[in-house]
């Protein structure tokens, strides 16, 4: 058997040489014959089952035995031959032995050489490179040439990256190839091809020598073989050794080289020293030029040298590996433990109700309020964001600095950086708004509307002081309120009367206990926005204490060239405040410090004549006080006289808050008289529409309606009850109280005609006139402030400016004694310095005028004189009542009363010069008040005077003088 393989394995390779791939011939009918049937059991062991070892060595280009050769020639796949050829030719072997193939397909291999013995998958993206290779697995000559690509030159092997190199390999055909490959290359029989995925398996080192046709490429190869070498050589020994050591510690402690270890283990035998050396570089880490060379170096021994070098580096990095790995491993353990630890502590506190902010679910908290915000907020602000939040972190949860740091965070996460309310700069709207919440101050609401029409030509409202002065209850505070609905802002107001402390506007400092931000950050955090109105009520009342001067602090604050980086001493990073509208109140300006005021444009509020006082207790007071107080309109009526009189006799004050306690006070008492009428009333239905008994006309339809709709007693139905007896009886006794007062037919209104399904009923309204207004607020408290019809001799009014409003006030001279130069003059009435030194300069005025007057009257040099100002209980002060002080002086000294119904303000000079004076629209109201026919103003005053409106200044006759000699003229 050994002899006909044998043979024909030399007629096979002869006829393969002569002609160049004859076609396969195809074999006949299956032949029974014994060799056949050997061969094909041979044949499918080792396709069917092949072994690890088939996976690094195929054939063996030394030391091949003939009966391998053969088998493998009777491997090929042999088809069935022509029918009409003979039994004889039968077997034509078509499949060469690797060492049949001279003229080989070129493969370029972009990563890593093939060695012989070893698997290796490419990926052919060339059609015609992938059809070539089908085409010769199909003639059973599935052997192509293996060769590695070289770097391009200039590059750096170590940079360039694979898929580049791979780009770079498909552009290339022929020759351009053919330069780019390493000469030296493997011959690779192909096992199979799927789809564009070839997979090799090495066999033995060839060597290209020239191009046979270039598209595919396909070159001429020689065949080459180990040098001859002495395998007792004791150095080559020694080598391979040191090798197998050092890839037995890399294959134990290198995870990636597992898969190599059964090969390993099951083959160590069948290495010789060539196929060691090719094993080790094939299974290593080493870079493509390392392996080149070890597949180039034909002598043995160094070969074995080299492929040492590159095992022991991949020892070196094994032993990394390995540091690295136990490092992290330690990391992550530690870490898992710690974590463990941290989620039982949690549970354990859980349980125990002790669970605590976690840094972690803080911070997280913290980013999470900054997040919708993120862009607007300030780089400078981010960046101290930022350092605490890594500082929170490092902080121990029990320590002092943890809280304060928490506490910090907390408060610069919660402002709102560069958050704007979208404002309303609808003119008429924001007029319909001011005018629903206030009645009269024009002067108020038109600066308003300066204000927004401005801001909407801009696009963009820039914030502005605006300084609301008057007396108290005038609306200062409600005004600010209504500016922010007009303006659509968020309100907050913040009162800083009796404010001593400057940390309560500029903040503490982080350092101490129980540290807070000042007054503008807490408003802030609480509106939500950048731009809101701030409404700094009492701003004249501010305080000075130890812990510096607040006012002085305000300047910070409401300075527009200051307040964009307004710096507050808890959060120490500068906060935007040029869009807040600040607006302050106040009753004196002249408590104010200048450059406060200075910084604030002021708008006088004077108060409300009994006109719009009137307006107000009717369109404002009553409605909102009838809501409180639960009473329907057609319960009550409050008639005009008792308004008025209410206004003169019990609320003389500039503002209406009086006049609102006093409307409350009234409707109290009504809601009281409602209830005790009838207890048997709901409380929600107490007051509703009395009834008279026998008014009442209710048809049968009408009660049957009545008793299944509203549940109300039957009024015929039950005898014990007797309903409509104790309606009549409940009805009629507060109706004949209210008779006593007021006749039965004033307070009983007319019978409506209603529809068929109501009863008729008579409405009794509680009606509040002149005439019983005492009985709900008691006695008047104000009596006319004209205490002389017709004032006597010595006696003048004058008008005064108070911080509840104007008012009249007599001053009155009196005569004590009079003898040869006993002329002097004694002062009362709790005076202030101003008021005594004026009654001073008007007696020497007056001295000088009488003397003008009448040069032969001595009375001044001669009188012991005692001036007075009545309500002495009150202290008064001011420098404008020097001209009434000179007209008492001179009345009592001519012994001439002044003319009746008149009043007058104004300080004189010694000269003589009368001298401006402020509150002119307080003291006009006064004087309307209190029936003053003529006032005498200043001349600098005409302008206030004109400034006034016509309801203030009707039935007035004003006269303004410029020397105390006009005043003489009017006055007597």
């Amino acid at each position: 058997m050994l002899k006909v393989l044998t043979s024909s394995c030399l007629q096979n390779r002869f006829h393969a040489v002569t002609t160049s791939f004859t076609p396969q011939v195809r074999r006949g009918t299956e032949s029974n014959t014994p060799l056949l049937q050997v061969l094909g059991s041979l044949r499918s062991s080792n396709s069917r089952g092949p072994y690890l070892y088939r996976r690094f060595f195929c054939s063996d280009s030394t030391d091949g035995s003939e009966l391998n050769s053969e088998a493998k020639q009777v491997e090929g796949e042999i088809e069935g031959g022509d029918a009409h050829s003979k039994a004889s030719a039968a077997i034509v072997p078509t499949v060469f032995r690797p060492e049949d193939c001279l003229t080989v397909l070129a493969l370029p291999l972009s990563h890593r050489p093939l060695f012989p013995g070893v698997y290796m998958p490419i990926y052919v993206k060339d059609p015609k490179v992938l059809a070539a290779l089908v085409e010769s697995r199909k003639r059973q000559a599935p052997y192509a040439g293996a060769f590695l690509v070289k770097d391009e030159q200039g590059t750096d092997p170590n940079v360039v990256s694979a898929s580049d190199t791979e780009k770079n390999i498909y552009e290339l055909k022929g020759k351009d190839l053919f330069n780019r490959l390493h000469e030296v290359g493997t011959l690779a029989q192909i096992t199979s091809i799927q789809g564009d995925q070839v997979i090799l398996i090495g066999h033995r080192r060839i060597r290209m020598t020239e191009v046979v046709s270039e598209e595919p490429l396909t070159v001429k190869v020689d065949h080459l073989k180990e040098k001859p070498y002495n395998k007792d050589d004791d150095v080559i020994k020694a080598t391979s050794f040191e090798v197998l050591s050092t890839l037995r510690d890399v294959l134990k402690t290198s995870s990636l080289w597992k898969d190599h270890v059964q090969t390993y283990i099951q083959h160590i035998g069948d290495f010789n020293y060539a196929r060691l050396a090719d094993f080790g570089a094939a299974i290593s880490g080493a870079n493509q030029l390392q392996c080149q060379q070890v597949l180039e170096e034909l002598d043995v021994h160094k070969r074995l040298q080299l492929t040492l070098e590159i095992v022991k580096k991949e020892m070196e990095i094994s032993k990394i590996q390995e540091s690295i790995a136990k490092a992290i491993e330690e990391k992550i353990s530690g870490e898992q433990r710690r974590y463990l630890l941290n989620e039982q502590l949690k549970a354990i506190k859980k349980e125990l109700g002790l669970e605590t902010d976690d840094k972690t679910a803080l911070s997280a908290k913290f980013r999470e309020r900054l997040e919708p915000n993120k862009e607007k907020i300030p780089a400078h602000v981010m960046q101290v964001i930022e350092e605490e939040l890594t500082k929170l972190q490092l902080l121990e949860a029990s320590s002092s600095e943890f809280n304060v740091t928490r506490n910090y965070l907390d408060w610069l996460t919660a402002l709102p950086w560069g958050s704007y309310s979208d404002e309303n700069f609808d003119v008429l709207r924001a007029e319909t708004i001011l005018d629903e919440d206030h009645y009269g101050l024009s002067d108020v609401k038109e600066r308003i509307l300066e204000f927004i029409a401005v801001g909407k030509l801009r696009g963009t409202s820039q914030g502005k002081i605006i300084c609301l002065s008057g007396p108290p209850g005038v609306g200062k505070t409600s005004i600010g309120r209504s500016i922010a609905r007009a303006l659509n802002r968020k309100f907050y107001r913040f009162s800083v009367g009796g404010l001593s402390d400057v940390a309560e506007i500029k903040g503490h400092r982080r350092t101490y206990i129980g540290a807070m931000p000042g007054k503008m950050v807490q408003c802030l955090k609480s509106v939500g926005t950048a731009n809101p109105l701030v409404l700094i009520d009492e701003i004249d009342k501010l305080g000075r204490g130890h812990a510096g001067d607040p006012a002085s602090a305000m300047l910070e604050l409401l300075d527009p060239e200051q307040n964009a980086n307004f710096l507050d001493h808890y959060l120490d990073v500068p906060i935007d405040l040029s869009k807040v509208l600040f607006v302050c109140t106040a009753n004196v300006l002249e408590m104010i410090p200048n450059p406060l005021l200075d910084r604030m444009e002021v708008i006088t509020i004077a108060g409300y004549i009994t006109d719009e006082k009137l307006h107000i207790a009717r369109d404002y007071l009553e409605k909102s006080t009838r809501e409180t107080c639960g009473i329907k309109p057609e319960q009550v009526e409050v008639t005009d006289a008792a308004l008025l009189a209410l206004i003169e006799n019990y609320c003389r004050e500039a503002g209406v808050r009086n006049l609102q306690k006093q409307i409350e006070k009234i409707y109290r008492k009504i809601a009281l008289k409602l209830v005790r009428k009838d207890g048997k009333i709901e409380p929600q239905n107490a007051g509703v529409d009395e009834v008279k008994a026998e008014h009442v006309h209710i048809s049968d339809e009408i009660k049957f309606k009545e008793e299944t709709q509203a549940g109300a007693k039957s009024v015929e139905g039950s005898h014990d009850d007797k309903p409509s007896e104790n309606v009549a009886e409940a009805l009629e006794a507060p109706v004949n109280q209210m008779q006593k007062s007021t006749d039965e037919d004033t307070h009983l209104q007319e019978v409506e005609e209603v529809t068929e399904s109501e009863a008729s009923k008579i409405i009794e309204k509680v009606v509040v006139d002149s005439s019983n207004l005492a009985d709900y607020v008691g006695k008047p408290i104000f009596h006319g402030e004209r205490i002389y019809d017709q004032t006597p001799v010595g006696v003048v009014m004058g008008l005064a400016w108070t911080s509840m409003g104007g008012s009249t006030l007599y001053i009155e001279t009196s005569l004590v004694e009079q003898g040869e130069g006993k002329g002097v003059l004694n002062v009362t009435g709790q005076l202030g310095d101003v008021m005594k030194e004026s009654a001073q300069i008007a007696h020497t005025v007056a001295r000088i005028i009488l003397q003008e007057k009448e040069p032969d009257n001595h009375f001044f040099a001669n009188s012991k004189l005692h001036l007075h100002v009545p309500a002495g209980s009150t202290p008064k002060d001011g420098p404008s009542a020097g001209c009434t002080m000179i007209t008492s002086l001179l009345s009592l000294a001519m012994k001439k009363p002044v003319k009746p119904y008149l009043a007058m303000t104004g300080e004189v000079t010694l000269t003589g010069k009368i001298l401006p004076i402020g509150g002119v629209k307080e003291k006009s109201i006064a004087a309307r008040r209190s029936d003053v026919k003529t006032i005498i103003f200043p001349s600098a005053n005409r302008r206030d005077f004109d400034e006034l409106a016509p309801n203030v200044k009707e039935g007035l006759d004003v006269h303004f003088v410029d020397e105390y000699k006009q005043i003489y003229d009017l006055a007597f």
